[in-house]
This record gives C-alpha cells, sequence and structure tokens, in this order.
C-alpha cells in the first residue's frame, strides 16, 4: 500500500571544540567557549510516516533511545520511519550527542507542527549544561565564543559569532583505539578538577577579546592559531589528570607536535578528544601535510588523518511534501 506525507530532512554539523574560558566561574561566570562549525561531517536525519516505529542507514541503539525519549516528552507518536544517512561519530569530540538530540527534535517539531526552536529542544534535552557551541554552530555556524552559564542561565548565550575565511583548513587527526570521556565520567571528571585560576581565566578572556577574534576579523591565522594553541595548552594542562596528559592519546600528541613542527597554528584537542585539530591556510597546504602525517605514522594503525573547512551556515531543516512510501504489511 502506498500512503503520501511529507518528509523532514534534518542535517546538523560537527563542531571543534576550543576550549573553556573559566573552568571555575572565577570570574562570575561558569565555563564559556569557543568553537567552529564543520563541514564535512554532520548527523543528517529523516523522518517520515509509518506504521510502526522503524531505522534505516545508520540505525543504533542511541538512536533509538533518544527517539523514543523524545516523543515520550513531547508527547507525540513515534510510528514514524527514521532513516540515518550519515552521523558523527560518537564520543570523539566532534559533538555527536547534541547534534543528535538537536536534529531528532526539530525533525518531530517539524513533522508535527510544534514550533520548537534549537534552544527549546536542548533544554528538553538537557544539553547546553556546560557549552554553549553544539546548540550555536546549528544556530549560525562560523566561529562561535559562548558567554558560560550564569546564575540565571538556561542555555549558554551567544557573545561572539563571525564567519572564518574560506581558505582556512583543519586538519584533524582520530585515534580509533579511544573515546574521550562522556556521561558519569566526564561529570565526575569534572567535580574533581582543581580551581581554576582567576589570573588564568582573565588572560583567556583578554587574550580572545582582544587578540583572537581581532586576529580572525583581520584573516591572520598566525595570530589566531597563537591564541587557541595558548588557550588549548592551558585547559590541557588543567585536564590532564583526569585524561592522562594535554592529549588524551599520546599518538595523536605525537603527530600534532609534528604538525605544528610544520606550521601548522591553533593546534588542540576538540573536546575530552582523543581527536586533535591545527589549521593552517589553503586547502593545497592541507592535504599535503596530511600525506605527510600519513606517511609519518602509518606504523601508527589507529590513527587516521581528515582535511576539513568550517561551515559558516547552520543546520538545516529541509520540508518535502506529497512523499510517497510503501508500507509493506505483515
Amino acid at each position: 500500500m502506498k500512503v503520501t506525507h511529507k518528509k523532514i530532512t534534518v542535517i546538523a554539523p560537527a563542531r571543534l571544540h576550543m576550549g573553556f574560558i573559566d573552568l571555575s566561574g572565577s570570574l562570575g561566570r561558569h565555563f564559556g567557549s569557543i568553537g567552529v562549525a564543520l563541514n564535512e561531517i554532520n548527523t543528517r536525519i529523516s523522518v517520515s510516516y509509518a506504521e510502526q516505529l522503524t531505522l534505516s542507514g545508520m540505525p543504533s541503539e542511541r538512536a533509538l533511545k533518544s527517539i523514543k525519549q523524545l516523543c515520550a516528552t513531547l508527547n507525540v507518536s513515534d510510528k514514524l520511519h527514521f532513516e540515518i544517512s550519515s552521523c558523527i561519530p560518537e564520543h570523539v569530540g566532534l559533538g555527536s550527542g547534541t547534534q543528535m538530540s538537536i536534529a531528532l527534535g526539530l525533525a518531530l517539531s517539524e513533522y508535527y507542527q510544534l514550533g520548537l526552536n534549537v534552544r527549546d529542544i536542548a533544554s528538553l534535552t538537557a544539553r547546553g549544561t556546560r557549552s554553549g557551541i553544539g546548540i550555536a554552530i546549528f544556530e549560525q555556524g562560523g566561529l562561535v565564543v559562548d558567554g558560560g552559564r550564569g546564575e540565571n542561565t538556561v542555555t549558554p548565550p551567544v557573545i561572539s559569532r563571525m564567519n572564518v575565511p574560506d581558505d582556512w583548513r583543519f586538519i584533524l587527526v582520530f585515534d580509533k583505539r579511544g573515546q574521550g570521556l562522556h556521561g558519569d565520567a566526564e561529570i565526575q571528571a569534572f567535580k574533581e578538577l582543581p580551581p581554576f585560576s582567576h589570573q588564568e581565566a582573565a588572560r583567556l578572556c583578554y587574550l580572545l577579546m582582544m587578540q583572537g577574534l581581532p586576529a580572525l576579523a583581520e584573516n591572520d591565522i598566525s595570530l589566531f592559531g597563537d591564541v587557541i594553541t595558548q588557550l588549548q595548552n592551558s585547559v590541557g594542562e588543567h585536564f590532564a589528570s583526569a585524561q592522562g596528559g594535554v592529549f588524551t592519546s599520546e599518538e595523536v600528541a605525537e603527530a600534532m607536535q609534528f604538525l605544528q613542527d610544520q606550521g601548522a597554528v591553533a593546534v588542540g584537542q576538540t573536546s575530552w578528544g582523543p581527536t586533535g585539530f591545527c589549521a593552517v591556510q589553503g586547502a593545497q597546504l592541507a592535504e599535503q601535510l596530511k600525506q605527510q602525517v600519513e606517511q609519518n605514522y602509518a606504523h601508527c594503525e589507529n590513527l587516521s588523518v581528515l582535511v576539513v573547512s568550517v561551515r559558516n551556515t547552520g543546520g538545516e531543516v529541509l520540508v518535502e511534501q506529497d512523499v510517497e512510501r510503501t508500507l509493506v504489511r505483515n
């Protein structure tokens, strides 16, 4: 039997989390963070009518659990077909959980005409409890700085949003063996971290506001990169006791040092890793460095390298009307 309905597709981009500004709230607001949206990695989910809940493409237990929870929270039927065409890798520092929640929530909202926005979904799914980068990059793309959490914050507000030059490229180095801290382990790690210095938080704020962001505005990748590297070193050293060093993966750390020696800038680890990142100007140089890393670290079978660009637009919600689906009855 064929039935005609609409189909909703949501594309949620991955992000690099470049670090926190004040981990202890010593300046009055907790966290505050900086990050960028990526073009080449995303979660893409489509929703259409079905006689029962079905998943296809790249289904996962995590997605199924999220669907059931969201449908219950929104008080809507889960008799739908979900097609997961692409999915951000889980627990490698690219924001997979937040983007999955946002994509599913917005798809259901559009399908059932609930009128919810990104921040509504984030609040319903407990996203943005520390960093607001994943929420903000779906809203706007580009490079985003969020203002952290104050006494009355629901989701961290965006205090700066800027386009990144089209010719900037980020080189990502993955370690397929490990996953960054997440869930209960992440919560416990934050509880056990030592206090973050008031002076260091002030220094990072000044570096970002008066050097890093102006450098981005003036297309100065070297100065921008120096600020990000300093921020990453500071936060990485603070996290070292929880993750085993400035980088979670020793092999990724070696590869990132090699890339820095070749002139790459903005060197660091996204979120809890184990993925490392750095920036260069120009696609050709990025590809050359990628090949050098692959050659030099060919003996490290678990490492992989990817060149990505920054997405200067937010996520997408696409609506197709009058979509026919063939329903197979048992």
